[in-house]
């Protein structure tokens, strides 16, 4: 596992308890030795994780839609910036840098990130591991609603357990080195969708 992306926040959010986790996760991405991969801004909490995986050592590869880039949001610090065309270019570039994916605290779009991500692996597009980073409790819901959707039989069992649910980064990154994903049926290819 060489390179881990993470989805998170455009802003810092009202606790501070976030900006330190995205810190400690950058940090703690720098250190195992691994690179970071995300969404190539400089704001909120996407310019946190970079810029703590960068003062630590690490490599950090952002990926950013022009739009974006044209309004000024793009990190201009980075290992490398790719540029892309649209959001959709974003996220499956995204994936295909990757190993591994944690969502910290975030909104529409982070959650949207995960879940695409969640859903490839479940048609069997990807093998890779993904998680939350539960920070002070901010995915409780979000984790009740899943294990609803397991229990009301929307979503099989060995399919929510595919998304790891940690409180510390090194726990995720431990947990995604003991990842075996399910074996599933490849429903459909990528290029079909």
């Amino acid at each position: 596992m060489k390179s881990i992306c993470v989805f998170c926040g455009s802003s810092m959010g009202r606790r501070p308890d976030y900006e330190k986790a995205a810190a400690e996760t950058g940090r703690a991405i720098a250190r195992s030795g691994r690179r970071l991969v995300y969404g190539g801004a400089k704001v909120g909490l996407m310019g946190v994780v970079a810029d703590a995986a960068l003062a630590a050592g690490g490599e950090v590869i952002g990926v950013l839609p022009i739009a974006l880039e044209k309004k000024e949001l793009a990190h201009e610090g980075l290992s490398a910036l790719h540029v892309v065309s649209s959001m959709h270019e974003r996220k499956a570039m995204m994936a295909d840098l990757s190993d591994g994916f944690i969502a910290l605290p975030g909104g529409a779009g982070t959650l949207e990130e995960l879940f695409e991500i969640w859903t490839w692996g479940q048609l069997g597009y990807h093998r890779k591991p993904c998680g939350l980073l539960n920070v002070s409790g901010f995915y409780d819901g979000l984790l009740s609603f899943l294990d609803l959707q397991r229990d009301e039989e929307f979503v099989r069992p060995e399919m929510r357990s595919m998304v790891a649910v940690e409180n510390t980064p090194d726990a995720l990154l431990a947990a995604f080195e003991r990842y075996q994903a399910p074996k599933t049926p490849k429903w459909i290819k990528r290029s079909e969708t």
